[in-house]
């Protein structure tokens, strides 16, 4: 006996797999400084902390509807309303225990066997393989640090067929931490509705942009998904807590696999969620300017080291560095910088055959470990020359 033929298609997940690395050697008294995971080091918000605990005090702890508490589902409404001058109907909303189930959920109601879905290669790991666990397939384009890990009309153009479904965006993207002009996603969009495609949108990490301004996909066109949740700009990861908003003809086939498959998202979760969209805004600016901080010295510090940054990013919390002259082998780098460095970085094959010779650094952690972590780094880099 083994595990169904659809496990051997699912691909780990390599930082994950650093850091429970991290966490044997945690446990064994070495000092690691985390710079692989993507998970804010800060504390929610008051409010979320307030509301979270009235809801139980008030016993608000059973099913809420399939969909999502209308509370915050009119919130997320609002929100889009204020943020991206948008108009989301809360009945195209579906409210999810985090951005992992809505994109499962997301891909079972979009996807037919064959269908294909275009990513840019590097993506976030987890993509393609939600997508192949429905059976579709994922077809990446490649994008170039010189223009900025961007897509450009002419490389999704050429990808293109009969079997296209729709074209998959990250901006701010995981793991580049760049984000696609005002320009450049009309053109994505101009592409799709010329082939009869929908976009998707994973706009999970707006809020944290520090130059420019990011877009919502729903200012271009109503012919597509959106991807979102609190993890990341309200450091509400371990609440799980996200979003999908879907075209209407979706939401009731997204709504009956949910009842089948989740019920419903956490009921005390989703009215913290709903505090946050309405009164977190001081905790969120605070936090954004801190990440903008540790963002330009870790930048300054990767470049000093002679790795390759041509376009800074200036998005999500990550920096996507070019390491090709020390290894081309990103895999065995990053697992040597940690055995010998006690540095936790995410290889860029994690994210993509694109993505071969390039380290991930977050920087979702305090300025002090930063400083540590990176002091740590250039003595590597020093013994290895």
């Amino acid at each position: 006996m083994k595990p169904a033929d659809r496990c051997e298609k699912i691909t780990p997940f390599i930082v994950m797999e650093i850091l429970e690395k991290i966490h044997k050697m945690e446990a064994s008294g070495i000092d690691v400084i985390h710079m692989e995971i993507g998970e804010p080091d800060f504390n929610v918000p008051e409010c979320v902390n307030k509301v979270a605990i009235e809801a139980f005090s008030k016993n608000e702890t059973h099913y809420t509807h399939s969909l999502g508490d209308i509370r915050l589902r009119e919130a997320i409404s609002e929100y889009h309303k204020t943020t991206y001058n948008t108009t989301i109907d809360p009945g195209q909303i579906l409210v999810t225990s985090g951005t992992s189930p809505a994109m499962l959920l997301l891909f079972s109601a979009l996807v037919n066997p064959g269908d294909e879905v275009i990513v840019s290669d590097p993506h976030y790991a987890c993509y393609a393989n939600f997508i192949n666990y429905v059976q579709g397939v994922p077809v990446t384009v490649k994008v170039l640090e010189e223009e900025g890990f961007v897509y450009t009309p002419e490389a999704i153009k050429e990808k293109i067929t009969s079997k296209t479904k729709a074209i998959f965006i990250n901006s701010p993207s995981n793991p580049t931490g760049n984000v696609i002009p005002k320009k450049r996603m009309q053109q994505i969009v101009d592409i799709a509705e010329a082939n009869n495609l929908y976009v998707i949108s994973d706009e999970i990490y707006h809020g944290l942009v520090y130059e420019g301004k990011e877009h919502s996909i729903f200012e271009f066109t109503d012919k597509a998904f959106v991807l979102n949740g609190f993890s990341k700009l309200f450091a509400m990861t371990g609440l799980r807590l996200g979003y999908l908003i879907a075209p209407p003809e979706f939401v009731r086939a997204l709504q009956i696999l949910q009842q089948n498959f989740f019920i419903c998202a956490n009921s005390v979760a989703q009215l913290a969620g709903a505090a946050a969209l309405k009164g977190a805004q001081k905790e969120t600016r605070a936090m954004k300017e801190t990440y903008n901080k540790r963002r330009i010295y870790v930048i300054e510090r990767l470049k000093q080291m002679g790795l390759g940054i041509t376009i800074e990013p200036t998005g999500a919390f990550y920096v996507f560095a070019n390491a090709k002259h020390i290894s081309t082998d990103s895999y065995a780098l990053a697992f040597d910088i940690l055995e010998k460095a006690h540095v936790g970085v995410t290889p860029g094959i994690d994210f993509g055959e694109n993505g071969e010779g390039y380290l991930r650094f977050s920087y979702a952690n305090s300025m002090e470990n930063l400083k540590i972590g990176l002091d740590r780094m250039e003595g590597y880099l020093k013994n290895l020359s």
